[in-house]
């Protein structure tokens, strides 16, 4: 005999809505946090740091290099994934 949740003959349709209220509140909340620490990790500071480096790369203090490269050991996960999408390289003299 089948069980009757397993049946073929009915269709099911998963909303949103039946999903959200399958879980608690507090678990909700947990994984929109972790949502949102793993999306200012892993986008938010990287894509900062970038137009940071950018901007001020060749003005920079010996303090100031030294805290950008701490921040880029930091989130070098992150700066992994722009990285194929960005060039930072100097702009030169034209053509020589």
């Amino acid at each position: 005999m089948r069980h009757p949740r397993f049946s073929c003959g009915r269709e099911s349709s998963v909303t949103i809505e039946t999903l959200l209220n399958a879980f608690p509140q507090e678990t909700l909340l947990v994984i929109g946090a972790y949502g949102a620490l793993g999306a200012a990790y892993l986008v938010v500071i990287p894509l900062f740091l970038y137009f940071w480096m950018n901007r001020r790369w060749t003005v920079m203090g010996k303090l100031e290099r030294l805290g950008i490269y701490g921040l880029v050991f930091l989130f070098f996960p992150g700066l992994i994934l722009f990285a194929p999408f960005l060039n930072l390289r100097l702009s030169g003299q034209g053509d020589v």
